[in-house]
């Protein structure tokens, strides 16, 4: 990512994501389309979510950080603040707007994993604290580089615990990060993906059901952790990753890799018992990748340069404001979902009308945030700093 065109391609990707998050909870919410007998929502919900914290995860990984004790404090207070403040505001505002019972709403909201929506933040918070802490302590302290004679000058961290770059050429091993041992966040997201799949167990594992992982929402948290440290290995090997995406057969391979995987998941159910879950799995690895390398591909055309790309991007930087709104802001229209209920129309004409849906209320969301905004109080504690880089990725 050390370019602008990747940073717009990413923005774009970010914007893309939030538009079918708030698209499924239009068709889920807002019209009320039955998830059994929907032609799109069963589809789009391999790909929404685990995308979102694949971009956090590819974010997350700043390669030139210098841990301390102190900064690891500041990192960790600082996603309190912007992510754990707002959702609690606005999970009160929407109780209070859609319900005629506060306190009992709030209580039933509070011991459910989903928090009627909003565990997305508190999910992404904890996420960032499992990171933080494994960065810090897998991270060796960098050694000094030697100042070369007539120079004066060595790479240096600032206050923010950055590198200061230099004209003096790095070592192998030495500076921002280049000797993080990258086997130990393979092995973190093999972990995490075990566990994952131990939630689709039940019968094996009782903890995934434990009262204390719904209530924490520490369930969800389990569910995509290892998309969000898959995306942070995808940045660590960027260069790699990007060489592989522009052979011949991969992108063809994940093609044919997310259509068996995802006609199995939604029709065939060939599999049974513990492997039940691996082709949805598959699946949400490979439809993952392909969104992310038809973006890159289209890096272009998704740049500031033309309109879609500036829509997107806007969108993309906008993540926390329209996350955060679009729950109370959507309208019940439940005649559109009893006719695609009845009808069941194919996945065009269903994604179409929740995607025009979605769209009024983005732009619903990003006129209030304007206005909520004026307010410099406002902005900081509802909407982080106000500037692209307080939204939490995405």
């Amino acid at each position: 990512m050390g370019n602008n065109k990747r940073l717009e391609w990413l923005d774009a990707l970010r914007g893309f994501t939030m538009i079918m998050v708030v698209a499924y909870h239009v068709a889920q919410m807002c019209y009320g389309i039955n998830l059994k007998t929907s032609a799109s929502m069963p589809f789009v919900v391999l790909f929404r979510m685990p995308l979102f914290f694949f971009v956090s995860g590819f974010l997350a990984w700043k390669p030139e950080m210098l841990w301390t004790p102190v900064r690891l404090g500041m990192a960790v207070w600082k996603k309190v603040k912007i992510q754990m403040i707002p959702t609690l505001v606005f999970l009160c505002v929407c109780i209070v707007v859609r319900h005629p019972h506060f306190w009992e709403t709030l209580v039933d909201t509070l011991h459910r994993p989903t928090k009627s929506g909003y565990w997305f933040t508190w999910a992404l918070l904890v996420m960032f604290i499992v990171y933080y802490l494994f960065d810090y302590i897998t991270r060796p302290t960098p050694r000094p580089l030697p100042v070369r004679e007539g120079s004066g000058h060595s790479e240096q961290p600032d206050s923010q615990g950055k590198v200061v770059s230099t004209p003096l050429p790095t070592r192998e091993g030495q500076g921002g990060g280049s000797g993080v041992p990258h086997w130990s966040i393979w092995l973190l997201w093999a972990v995490s993906l075990v566990l994952y799949e131990m939630t689709y167990l039940p019968k094996v594992f009782t903890w995934p059901k434990s009262e204390f992982m719904q209530w924490s929402s520490l369930i969800m948290v389990v569910q995509y952790l290892h998309f969000f440290l898959f995306g942070n290995i995808v940045h660590r090997y960027w260069h790699r990753v990007e060489r592989l995406m522009d052979t011949r057969w991969f992108f063809i391979l994940m093609v044919v890799v997310a259509f068996f995987a995802t006609a199995d998941t939604l029709k065939w159910h060939t599999l049974r018992f513990a492997w039940t879950n691996l082709p949805r799995t598959v699946s949400m690895y490979s439809l993952m990748m392909i969104i992310v390398m038809t973006f890159r591909h289209y890096e272009q055309a998704l740049s500031k340069q033309t309109r879609i790309g500036r829509a997107l991007q806007y969108i993309g930087i906008r993540t926390l404001d329209i996350y955060l709104l679009h729950f109370i802001l959507m309208p019940k229209v439940p005649q559109v979902g009893i006719w695609f209920n009845a009808n069941r129309p194919n996945i065009v004409l269903e994604q179409t009308a929740t995607i025009a849906m979605a769209l009024l209320v983005i732009a619903a969301c990003c006129l209030v945030s304007h206005v909520l905004r004026v307010s410099p109080v406002l902005k900081k504690y509802l909407f982080g700093r106000g500037t692209k880089k307080a939204n939490p990725e995405p």
